[in-house]
């Protein structure tokens, strides 16, 4: 598969345990709570994080993603690469493959 960037399409990613993941009520979006905070994701980063599973390639998001939104593929892909590069440099994400 072809890399775009440093993200493969065959990569699988997850979160990093310095963070929690999860559904909050009160902010009503999912978040990543650490230490020294909170991140408040939007509803697609929200819906890509959740596939940050040590089992989900890449092109597997993409494809949930596409079916999810039913939004033009390529643009879908430049997104979550995107969001996974910039994730993985905050220290969010971690590559499992």
């Amino acid at each position: 598969m072809a890399a775009h960037n440093e993200v493969s399409l065959g990569d699988t990613y997850f979160v990093s345990p310095t963070f929690l993941f999860r559904w909050e009520e009160s902010q009503n979006a999912h978040v990543l709570l650490y230490p020294e905070g909170i991140v408040k994701l939007n509803d697609t980063g929200g819906a890509i994080l959740k596939c940050c599973n040590g089992e989900t390639t890449v092109e597997e998001i993409i494809d949930e993603l596409e079916a999810l939104y039913q939004a033009d593929r390529d643009a879908i892909t430049e997104g979550v690469i995107k969001f996974l590069e910039v994730s993985h440099a905050k220290g969010w994400i971690r590559i499992a493959s």
